[in-house]
């Protein structure tokens, strides 16, 4: 049985990642220092026989612990700050966590001789794209901190992991699905936190902005067939729907969903906001032999029913 370390396990991609991978038969280790996922998460993982560890990926003396204890096959590396507006207020922590931190723990799953790495990194690495759909051939201009420093971790995993396996990195259009933040992602779950409360969501620019949004569950298959795809080098895939919607449809079908009379509200645009992207996902379609299974109209259907439970 391929034992596998999953980090960021309390947050929310991490989370559901974790839950995936132990029903697909994999022993599975969760890693998180508990400074923004949900603390009580643990309690549920270790339900299911999942054990984690609060642990930080920057310190070498937790993952020398930690590795020490469970020798991991495969890493899963879903740690990360991952708040835009943030970035811009403290870039050196961000680096810190997001490029330094995955060195950190590339490093250590070498020297443990682990076999695969998987790291999840972002769409924001290609910045405002010259082209759509975006390919994983698109240039890479990221337009925040965070964006730089997913690509630096990206470029750290490519020329440093030395496992037999191979690395994988996937680039995750916008991720949605029940337990996200809305403090530090998703504009789905913050359109949620309002249409629950009887408020209009808010819209931050003029609406037009066009988004690819991928269910949670669905990003949880694309990490087990990465995990599982042996490949000759280095390899990128895009991780979304390949279809685009605008933000302002996106919440007139939400208003929808719920069965309100609202009109959206306005706000001015957000920095480091990119007005286009959706992704070309025919490379994971082809090569991981994966797809999205879960529409956006479903998926949201399946969050809304579990948020007014």
């Amino acid at each position: 049985m391929d034992k596998v370390l999953v980090t960021g396990a309390l947050g929310f991609i991490g989370y559901h990642t974790c839950l995936y991978l132990a029903s697909k038969g994999y022993s599975v280790v969760g890693l998180d220092n508990a400074s923004r996922g949900r603390i009580e998460r643990k309690n549920k993982l270790e339900e299911q026989d999942i054990p984690v560890e609060i642990a930080d990926i920057r310190d070498n003396n937790d993952l020398t612990r930690i590795f020490d204890k469970y020798k991991p096959d495969m890493i899963v590396h879903a740690a990360a700050l991952i708040s835009v507006d943030e970035s811009f207020e403290k870039p050196l922590l961000y680096e810190d966590v997001n490029a330094r931190g995955t060195i950190t723990l590339v490093l250590t799953a070498n020297k443990y001789g682990a076999e695969k790495f998987v790291y999840i990194s972002s769409a924001a690495v290609y910045g405002n794209p010259v082209k759509l759909p975006i390919s994983e051939d698109h240039p890479v201009d990221p337009l925040s901190p965070y964006g730089a420093s997913k690509l630096a971790g990206e470029h750290y995993v490519k020329t440093l992991f030395e496992g037999s396996g191979g690395a994988v990195t996937l680039r995750l259009f916008n991720v949605y699905g029940l337990g996200q933040n809305p403090e530090y992602a998703g504009v789905i779950s913050k359109f949620l936190e309002r249409l629950v409360e009887g408020r209009p969501p808010v819209i931050f620019g003029t609406g037009e902005q066009t988004r690819d949004f991928i269910h949670v569950e669905d990003v949880a298959r694309a990490i087990e067939k990465a995990l599982t795809i042996r490949l000759e080098e280095y390899m990128v895939f895009n991780i979304g729907t390949g279809k685009r919607i605008s933000i302002r449809e996106l919440a007139e079908l939400m208003i929808k969903l719920f069965g309100l009379n609202l009109e959206p509200v306005y706000g001015p645009p957000r920095r480091g906001d990119i007005m286009h992207s959706y992704a070309d996902i025919s490379r994971a379609k082809k090569i991981l032999g994966w797809h999205p299974s879960i529409s956006l109209e479903e998926g949201l259907k399946k969050l809304i029913e579990a948020y007014r439970g």
